[in-house]
């Protein structure tokens, strides 16, 4: 089969092979075709590392070509459309920055981060989702034959996570405020809190918060002076402000939200709280990083305890539910007043029979 490279300049070495005639070989010597030398010539420029009297040796070790002859097959490669160029400042011949010839073949550990990738894509569906998965795809598309087989096979890998689906006019919103963080322009929009309260905001978009099932918005609201988090399946109207903005140095994301279980929760105060998890979950509490700051201490019974660095111990105490009896929060002891408060509601719910829904 023609491959797709020599489709390309087959037709320009023929006809420059016409135009002049080729250098005079040694008596004897056998004369190494023409596209043999355009095809050591790409993978030489592929190197990028080569000088002019490099390139010669690297083309034919044994009957370099002249410069005359070397200059007319540069020509064809670039009438080929090979973006070669030559760097004054290193003497070297090369591709232009961002194009090579060579495939993409991944290590078994990075192969396995392209899965893991395309199970979170899968997972996430909606916007984030396709964003994603448009990323595997290219990645897919300039790789080897064994890295392609293996990532567009039957996925074997399952990431779970939230399904953050955002459409109609939240989807267009997300839009919107990402490309005025991108561009670092205000907006306005209008909003709904979770108490069913109406507001007109004007932000400065610092960053989005994946978490739960929801997209967020972390922003500095210029209407209360104050930084913000807005879920944006309650963003409706928005539309770009006039007014421009820089990110301060000192905001980082990944900052922002590693204090907070859900990753929107950041007040500024930090509480370290002790909790202890039986020998039954005690494996799967030291796998669950909840928050980025934390220490452990195992127990001689089995017992593991833990120390989360929080920004918001309310949030952090339902968290702590979720492991039922099997867990408990040691201190401090105002957070444990504060469990042991909603765990006492929650018993009281149980208590009685369901409620039945409203007619």
């Amino acid at each position: 089969m023609t491959t797709p490279v020599f489709r390309r300049f087959r037709s320009a070495a023929e006809s420059s092979s016409s135009a002049g005639s080729a250098p005079a070989q040694p008596r004897g010597a056998a004369k190494t075709p023409k596209i043999a030398l355009l095809l050591r010539l790409l993978t030489a420029l592929d190197e990028g590392r080569h000088t002019l009297e490099s390139l010669k040796t690297r083309l034919d070790p044994e009957g370099p070509p002249s410069t005359r002859s070397l200059r007319r097959y540069l020509a064809t490669l670039a009438e080929a459309g090979f973006p070669w160029r030559y760097d004054r400042a290193t003497g070297t011949y090369g591709f232009d920055a961002g194009y090579s010839l060579r495939r993409l073949e991944l290590s078994g550990s990075e192969l396995f981060g392209l899965l893991a990738l395309r199970g979170i894509a899968t997972s996430l569906g909606g916007n984030i989702g396709a964003s994603i998965d448009e990323v595997t795809e290219k990645l897919t598309a300039v790789s080897g034959a064994g890295t392609t087989r293996a990532a567009t096979a039957k996925s074997s890998m399952r990431v779970h996570l939230a399904d953050p689906h955002l459409e109609g006019e939240p989807s267009v919103a997300f839009e919107l405020l990402q490309r005025a963080q991108r561009e670092k322009q205000s907006v306005r929009f209008a909003y709904v809190d979770k108490n069913g309260r109406k507001s007109e905001r004007h932000v400065d978009v610092y960053g989005f918060v994946v978490s739960g099932g929801r997209v967020y918005a972390v922003a500095h609201d210029r209407g209360r002076g104050a930084r913000r988090v807005f879920a944006l399946d309650n963003v409706a109207a928005a539309r770009m402000a006039p007014q421009r903005y820089t990110i301060p140095d000192d905001f980082d994301i990944e900052g922002f939200a590693a204090r907070s279980v859900s990753g929107i929760m950041d007040s500024g105060d930090v509480t370290r709280v002790t909790m202890r998890f039986s020998p039954v979950v005690a494996r799967a509490a030291r796998a669950d990083r909840v928050v980025k700051e934390r220490s452990l201490v195992d127990l001689p019974d089995g017992c593991v305890e833990i120390v989360y660095v929080v920004s918001d111990p309310s949030e952090f105490v339902r968290w702590a539910m979720k492991w039922g009896a099997d867990a408990e929060i040691v201190a401090p002891p105002t957070v444990r007043a504060e469990a042991a408060a909603l765990a006492r509601e929650v018993l009281a719910r149980y208590a009685e029979p369901a409620t039945p829904p409203a007619t």
